[in-house]
């Protein structure tokens, strides 16, 4: 956790066409979406969920900070 916040990492996978997220705070945590937005909402239900499944102190709320990584290739044209 950095700052009291759940740190989640995601990156898109080109293949499935999909983003995939993962995180070391949260044990089990592996969910894929097709838009960030589709991802942010899993995460609102499963973040909560696998923390009480795996014993974690109960709160109110969980913060978490979802931090993105696509790569792609920019052409360069020639003039």
């Amino acid at each position: 956790m950095q700052n009291g916040q759940v740190v989640v990492n995601a990156r898109w996978d080109k293949e499935a066409s999909v983003w995939v997220a993962t995180s070391s705070d949260v044990p089990g945590l592996v969910t894929e979406a097709e838009s960030v937005e589709a991802l942010i909402k899993k995460l609102c239900a499963l973040i909560p969920e696998l923390l009480d499944a795996n014993g974690y102190a109960d709160a109110d709320d969980v913060s978490f900070a979802l931090f993105t990584q696509r790569f792609e290739v920019a052409g360069r044209c020639l003039a």
